[in-house]
């Protein structure tokens, strides 16, 4: 059966209500697996996978593995900086979502696409590495960490462009990636992002020294991933 993946722009959200969101897809993809498990082809249930992209308001978001004195701030700073804070069940550090920010959300079932927690992560950085290529940004992986980097592995100057954090359940995915476009960085300052201290942040726009069209990078970026993961691929309002 070929693999459908439904594409929904969520535009802004909040961090719980995507989450809640994120939490009912994935229950429904268990659900029809779960149901097709003993059946032959012609019989099954089509089971859509979904790619959400969002934006969320200010927050910070704590992955069930991280420190949470990679917070540098208390709670109540961040709420005088208009910021919420989640304990989540992702892995990974701390990190941060705000608005010009690409989060992008794959509730994709691995074992219908064979494939293992490690090629997926690897496919999702390959996927915003040939996005950033098409607007002369060159970007890669860097040896130990997830996520995409910029001059990655130099002495000095080396930050992160997309962090990665996700669970995995019964081998489908949720949380996923964190893709800055037009991001705030001022934010990163209240956190050691992703847990390191050695190590920058940056965006595309600070990169190419200009606003970036989201819309633009939404629909080169969401093109990549069903590339990479050889989707057939569906956009629904």
């Amino acid at each position: 059966m070929t693999n459908k993946v439904i594409y929904k722009d969520l535009g802004t959200m909040g961090y719980e209500e995507a989450w809640d969101f994120q939490k009912k897809l994935l229950a429904q993809v268990q659900e029809i697996k779960k149901f097709n498990v003993d059946l032959p082809a012609c019989e099954q249930t089509v089971n859509y996978n979904f790619l959400l992209f969002c934006e969320h308001p200010h927050v910070f978001t704590l992955g069930k593995s991280g420190s949470e004195s990679n917070l540098l701030v208390n709670e109540k700073l961040l709420q005088s900086k208009g910021a919420s804070f989640y304990r989540i069940d992702r892995g990974g550090d701390i990190t941060y979502h705000g608005p010009g920010q690409i989060v992008g959300y794959p509730i994709l079932d691995l074992e219908a696409f064979g494939m293992g927690v490690k090629q997926y992560v690897r496919g999702i950085e390959q996927a915003v590495i040939n996005t950033l290529s098409a607007y002369h940004i060159e970007s890669g992986r860097l040896e130990g960490a997830t996520g995409v980097w910029l001059d990655a592995g130099k002495p000095k100057g080396t930050r992160k462009i997309c962090a990665i954090g996700v669970k995995v359940s019964r081998q489908v995915t949720m949380h996923g990636f964190a893709f800055n476009v037009n991001t705030n960085l001022d934010y990163y300052n209240l956190i050691n992002p992703c847990g390191f201290t050695d190590k920058g942040v940056t965006s595309m726009e600070r990169e190419l020294g200009r606003k970036i069209d989201m819309e633009e990078v939404k629909e080169a970026l969401s093109m990549e991933i069903a590339k990479v993961f050889g989707f057939d691929f569906e956009e629904i309002t």
